[in-house]
């Protein structure tokens, strides 16, 4: 007995490891699975093979998966190959309709689930095996019948006997027969078939289709297969396998057609319900990972939050309650800074993945250095390395063979490659691109580096260009990546060890908005680990030609808010009005600008601000924005209002803790001079008010 013949799977993605793991999960079942890598390759499949069902990937350079759907629905021979999109992309409704809109069977989320996948292609595969036999059998029948023309008798009674429906039709397409199989089906009697009646039974929603594909068939003399309803006069629905074939003469003349109608209504009902469980059993699944990772997420928020906490509460109940020695109060002072800017940086953190899932980030392109970057980052790093005796290292090269600046290793902790300031201004090392946040995905990067790798290791920078791109190598000698996280790496909300014994903390968001900002530059980044204990390499690749985005998308440069405070002027006789609800805030402020010997006026509401303008023309208004009641934007509204003599040309400071891009716009655009995001930092707040005051006193002259 020969083996039963291999049905051909089509596996299209651009990626080998892809198709390597599709190819891995559908072995089992026997069949030929052909690999192609992309839109164009498939379609060459498809000029000489039949597919039971192609497995195609979304995102393609080039021809994507639905330009690559519409070119196969188009030909005749690929037209009704079932498809099943593949994506990590997006699962959008949008994008979701659109496939099925093209004739997708099913719109699966990478990573997939290789049971549900294999049980998918598995029905498919069935489906063209059954639909071969059928194929095959209605040839049969055509040779059965071109014998039966010799017996009339001998035709009724198979006929009549048949498990199937049977038809035929002249070369018009008019039906001239149904067996009584066929009347049983299709609800109607052997009168009510005839000629073009049997397509008033043909069910209402599917009757316009069927009549179109059943005259073009008729029109192209070709073999016909279709799946369709029928409703009978009771109302019963059921689903029909209708196929036809050409009769010819002993002279190959086209005499009409004959046909089979196949009850398919429990094979459909199967199908659906079998289809409604996977769903729901991976719509569950989905459900059960998501919550169990926003439960991880938010215990490691809290931890991480509450921790910083702890030490700063503490020692500020100390503080209050005891008398400490010098040195004890300023090791207790460094503690509660050094907690709350932990504190800070991981709201920053939530605030950044926020502005990414909205898509509120906006960039503010210019000519970026990454030697500068580099530099800048390692410098603010440098004593954390040399806490745990890390030799931190940066090199220079050309990936094309040109000149490079590559130092020796040292032995000393935390040795850095000294690069010249007279070879830093050099174009193959520029990129267009926002200067802060590039300098957030190397600080962040370096951070991640400096954190996992233990004391004695080495953390090595490397800058590589080429003709059209630059490249940022961050490798060290750390704890690694298990081959089980690194798929993971850079997504939100994971980290390779959540529990509670965790030996490093953070939320698991620093390379999630790494990678979505190294993308936002028209970049790529990838993460390499031979495993645990082996260390880690993160590549960052940077386009030279830069990034063509939307005039929509840039951040339009604005007035800057940069100070200098190296040297902190005197506000003597300086008077200031300090509007703020937050009374320990109002204290503060008072306190740092009394400090430089201002004359500060400080009041709770927008209503006490007014009132106290009828009584002072101060030099500086400093105004929160977030009040209850009216906001700092109402305030500086009614301030502008004022004539001149009265303060309405004052300078002013606007103070918030909403750190978004739009609240430092609309305050300026509402009238304040200058912004700054809490929390304030006093040297800085001292030289804002001193510039504000400077610029007036100009102004006046």
């Amino acid at each position: 007995m020969q083996p039963e013949p291999k049905v051909n799977i089509l596996l299209v993605d651009d990626h080998s490891e892809n198709l390597l793991a599709l190819e891995a999960i559908l072995d089992n079942l026997g069949q030929n699975l052909v690999k192609a890598h992309s839109g164009e390759e498939a379609l060459r499949c498809l000029l000489n093979q039949d597919f039971a069902v192609i497995l195609l990937d979304v995102q393609m350079p080039g021809m994507d998966g639905f330009e690559a759907a519409t070119l196969i629905r188009s030909r005749e021979r690929s037209r009704d190959t079932p498809i099943i999109f593949l994506t990590a992309f997006s699962s959008s409704d949008r994008l979701v309709w659109r496939g099925y809109s093209l004739g997708a069977v099913d719109y699966l989320l990478k990573p997939i689930d290789p049971q549900i996948l294999t049980s998918k292609v598995a029905v498919f595969v069935e489906l063209f095996k059954k639909t071969a036999q059928i194929k095959q059998q209605a040839t049969q029948l055509a040779a059965v019948n071109a014998e039966l023309k010799t017996s009339e008798e001998r035709f009724r009674s198979l006929s009549a006997c048949s498990p199937v429906g049977i038809f035929l039709s002249d070369i018009t397409g008019r039906c001239t027969y149904t067996n009584p199989r066929c009347q049983a089906i299709c609800g109607f009697t052997l009168e009510e078939s005839l000629e073009a009646g049997w397509l008033q039974s043909v069910h209402p929603e599917d009757r316009q289709q069927v009549l179109a594909n059943w005259s073009a068939y008729t029109r192209e003399g070709k073999e016909y297969s279709d799946e369709f309803r029928f409703l009978s006069p009771e109302g019963i629905v059921r689903w029909t396998h209708f196929r036809s074939s050409p009769m010819l003469s002993d002279r190959g003349e086209l005499v009409g057609y004959v046909g089979t109608v196949e009850d398919i209504t429990e094979r459909k009902q199967g199908e659906e319900a079998r289809a409604e469980f996977i769903r729901e059993q991976s719509a569950r699944q989905q459900a059960e990972a998501a919550n169990r990772m926003k439960d991880e997420f938010l215990a490691t928020l809290s931890h991480e939050l509450r921790t910083p906490l702890n030490s700063m509460l503490g020692w500020a109940r100390l503080l209050r309650t005891r008398k400490f020695d010098e040195n004890t109060t300023a090791r207790a002072l460094e503690t509660i800074e050094r907690n709350a800017k932990l504190q800070a940086q991981l709201i920053e953190d939530i605030l950044d993945v926020t502005r990414i899932i909205q898509g509120k980030v906006r960039l503010n392109f210019r000519s970026v250095n990454l030697v500068n970057v580099i530099e800048t980052a390692i410098d603010g790093l440098r004593p954390a390395a040399e806490a745990k005796a890390i030799n931190l290292e940066l090199s220079l090269a050309n990936l094309e063979g040109g000149d490079s600046d590559n130092s020796p290793e040292s032995s000393a902790p935390s040795k850095l490659t000294n690069i010249l300031k007279s070879k830093i201004p050099n174009p193959k090392f520029s990129v267009s691109g926002d200067s802060d946040r590039l300098q957030q995905v190397v600080w962040n990067l370096l951070s991640n580096a400096i954190k996992f790798t233990p004391e004695g290791g080495k953390v090595e920078v490397q800058l590589e260009s080429a003709s059209s791109y630059v490249q940022i190598k961050v490798r060290d000698t750390g704890i690694g990546i298990t081959p089980q996280f690194l798929p993971y790496i850079f997504d939100r909300f994971r980290q390779a060890d959540s529990t509670t014994t965790r030996s490093q903390g953070g939320l698991g968001l620093g390379l999630a908005i790494v990678r979505n900002l190294v993308e936002l530059h028209c970049g790529n980044i990838y993460a390499d680990s031979k495993g645990a204990g082996q260390g880690a390499t993160f590549t960052v690749k940077l386009p030279l030609a830069g990034c063509q985005i939307s005039d929509a998308e840039k951040a339009h440069p604005m007035e800057s808010d940069v100070v200098a405070i190296a040297n902190l002027p005197s506000l003597k006789r300086l008077q200031v009005l300090v509007v703020d609800d937050d009374t320990d805030t109002r204290d503060f402020m008072t306190t740092v600008l009394e400090q430089y010997e201002a004359q500060v006026t400080a009041v709770a509401s927008v209503s006490e601000a007014m009132e106290a303008l009828e009584q002072l023309r101060p030099d500086v208004l400093v105004s929160d924005i977030g009040m209850p009641g009216e906001d700092g934007y109402g305030l500086i509204s009614k301030v502008r209002a004022l004539e001149e003599e009265r303060g309405g040309r004052m300078p002013a400071l606007a103070l918030t803790a909403y750190a978004r891009v739009e609240e430092r716009t609309h305050a300026l655009k509402a009238g304040f001079q200058m912004h700054m995001t809490k929390p304030i930092e006093p040297a800085e707040l001292i030289a804002v008010v001193a510039q504000l005051a400077q610029q007036n006193a100009t102004k006046v002259k």
